[in-house]
């Protein structure tokens, strides 16, 4: 029985990496395309075992939405949403939701989690900030393969990553995305995206965040902050390079590791 339940739990902790990892590739841009075929194969391997029946007909919705053979119409979408000044800006860390700033106390919270790992971000690489809802995807994938891989010690990061930054930002987020003028194919990434954080509350036994006020920001609604342009900047010049090398190309080209030895 023991045995079973240790199977169990591997076989949910492989479940849900490939849950983050998904995530990952809708929320961090890369014009990677061995990155993107992968996101097909893996969106294939969810549709064989959804979490309910309304997952299961968004996964079928992004599985024909998404070209098979180009990534361009999803860069495009992302690029509107996200980058796009002449639509809606969606925030994408913590931080703001938590306290109106694109750098706050929530991206301190996770540089803190990150140090009890070997898990760094690639600054010459990925310029958003720790708590940008794509690199905690990125960051919980990487915690679940190496908790399957026998690495116990990262179970409770994951849960404290989960409870104390992922949950309580993903449900205002995931509304504006989905009411997003340019939202398409990010429609039903959300309705996946729904269904996987109602488990992952269930699985990990943490309750949905109470409601609270609304943070606005003290400036005008579309202004931006200088630092946060420096950032969209830096980022559009990135995109526009494209990954350096093969060797990039391989590889996550936002996390790097520590490799120093713990003291």
């Amino acid at each position: 029985m023991f045995c079973e339940e240790i199977m169990r739990e591997e076989e949910i902790n492989k479940a849900r990496a490939i849950y983050y990892k998904v995530f990952s590739s809708f929320f961090v841009y890369t014009k990677d395309v061995e990155r993107y075929f992968n996101l097909l194969n893996l969106i294939n391997v969810l549709k064989e075992n959804p979490l309910n029946d309304t997952s299961a007909n968004a996964l079928e919705n992004i599985s024909n939405k998404l070209q098979n053979d180009s990534n361009v119409l999803l860069l495009q979408e992302y690029d509107d949403i996200f980058d796009n000044p002449q639509t809606s800006q969606i925030r994408t860390t913590a931080s703001y939701y938590h306290e109106g700033v694109e750098s706050g106390k929530k991206r301190v919270e996770m540089q803190n989690f990150l140090a009890k790992t070997k898990i760094r971000r690639d600054e010459k690489q990925y310029s958003d900030y720790e708590d940008n809802i794509g690199f905690i995807f990125t960051v919980l994938n990487e915690l679940c393969e190496l908790q399957v891989k026998g690495n116990s010690e990262y179970k409770n990061t994951i849960h404290c990553i989960f409870e104390s930054i992922l949950n309580e930002f993903v449900d205002e987020f995931s509304k504006a995305l989905y009411e997003h003028e340019s939202s398409n194919i990010y429609k039903d990434v959300v309705v996946v995206l729904k269904a996987f954080i109602e488990f992952e509350r269930l699985y990990l036994e943490v309750s949905r965040p109470m409601a609270r006020t609304k943070i606005v920001p003290n400036v005008i609604e579309d202004d931006i902050s200088e630092e946060e342009k420096a950032r969209r900047a830096r980022n559009k010049a990135m995109k526009a390079n494209g990954p350096k090398n093969a060797q990039d190309e391989a590889c996550p080209v936002f996390v790097t590791y520590d490799v120093e030895e713990d003291i």
